[in-house]
């Protein structure tokens, strides 16, 4: 049997890569005979420049940039053809990740160290750029990204905005005349999983400030921010980008992509999949297994798995899961056969993520072995 693993990553547990090594590790114990091809994917988040890079090949670049706090931070892209494409993840400079607990103040964090990375690839020669905006700490509009290729944010009196989303209640002006003319010569192409407009009910601040840490009051200063940073955008530059959907993305870095670099935004998922050429792969398989931290009611809409099973056009499509949240039978009506919890028995989160690839090769093998069982009658 020819067998397809494409999982997503476990975050906070494993990355895509050993997620889909786990899972064949477990599928050989009982099946050692099938062909299987891994290929890791990502919808736009942490583990899209691994996920590329290990479909397709290229070179990771390591660099230290400005992180969220404004400090120093090792980050990272990747160059996919020949050098010619830069495949850069937000959130190895601007994630949440890299921001204890404690000190996390989206009226602070800035995207600066990302627009870093746009530099060092243009410094690099690249023409296209895919810019995966998932996990991030901030919630400045893409102003921190921006300011570091160039571009100035000013208050009434002409004077530079400090880093932050705070700050943007005083934006009065937006001068794009030093921003690094590189920009017009390259495609930049922006993976975004979720599709909230800058702001609104459903946007940035209101949606995920909170999980960035932000209280009830900054909230609102973060909204007033960015509904003060739409109007002076649309007013100066003529991008319409408060009811923008997928402009709320990363603390409105989305909408910042497209106002200040004239990036288009796509669907994470779709976008990384071209790029692995994954329907090539899904067209040869017999059987997909996939996979996500969690399945639940919110995976119908862009994720992994059901991206895969959209593809799959009625192939087999098996997923495992760190946990079934509520909702996950709705994957079954787009295309999911089966999920999986690889979770075995009753045991608090940091153990399972812990325990998250002997997990995985267990339940890969238990799945592995229902396809042993011969029908009644065969001997």
């Amino acid at each position: 049997m020819r067998v397809l693993i494409v999982p997503d990553s476990f975050k906070g547990s494993l990355s895509a890569t050993a997620v889909a090594e786990a899972i064949r590790s477990g599928w050989q114990r009982v099946r050692p005979q099938d062909e299987i091809k891994l290929i890791p994917i990502a919808d736009g988040g942490e583990g899209t420049v691994e996920a590329l890079l290990t479909a397709v090949g290229g070179e990771k670049v390591d660099c230290v940039v400005r992180g969220p706090l404004d400090r120093p931070v090792q980050a990272f892209y990747g160059l996919l053809n020949e050098g010619r494409t830069a495949v850069i993840e937000m959130a190895a400079a601007s994630g949440l990740h890299l921001v204890p607990v404690a000190e996390r103040n989206p009226l602070l964090t800035t995207t600066s160290g990302t627009g870093q990375l746009i530099k060092a690839a243009l410094d690099r020669g690249c023409r296209r750029l895919i810019i995966g905006i998932g996990g991030s700490a901030t919630n400045d509009g893409g102003t921190g990204m921006a300011t570091a290729l160039g571009a100035r944010f000013l208050d009434q009196e002409g004077r530079e905005l400090p880093p932050g989303g705070g700050a943007l209640v005083n934006l009065w002006q937006v001068d794009l005349s030093g921003l690094d003319p590189r920009i017009k010569e390259v495609e930049i192409l922006v993976a975004c999983d979720v599709t909230n407009p800058l702001i609104g009910p459903q946007g940035a601040s209101r949606i995920y400030g909170p999980q960035k840490g932000a209280t009830a009051e900054q909230v609102e200063i973060l909204e007033a921010g960015l509904t003060r940073l739409a109007k002076v955008v649309e007013g100066e530059l003529g991008v319409a980008i408060a009811d923008l959907p997928g402009a709320g993305a990363a603390g409105g870095l989305g909408g910042g992509l497209v106002a200040f670099l004239g990036a288009r935004l796509q669907p994470g998922f779709p976008l990384i999949a071209r790029q692995c050429r994954l329907q090539e792969w899904i067209d040869w398989a017999e059987l997909v297994i996939t996979g996500e931290g969690q399945l639940d009611g919110q995976s119908v809409y862009g994720k992994v798995p059901v991206g895969v099973a959209a593809m799959a056009k009625g192939k087999p499509v098996i997923v495992l899961a760190g946990s079934i949240g509520p909702g996950a039978e709705k994957t079954l009506t787009a295309g999911i056969t089966a999920y999986f919890s690889i979770v075995s028995g009753p045991m608090a989160l940091a153990e399972a993520m812990e325990r998250g690839r002997e997990l995985l090769v267990e339940t890969a093998e238990q799945v592995a072995r229902i396809l042993t069982i011969k029908k009644a009658g065969n001997g």
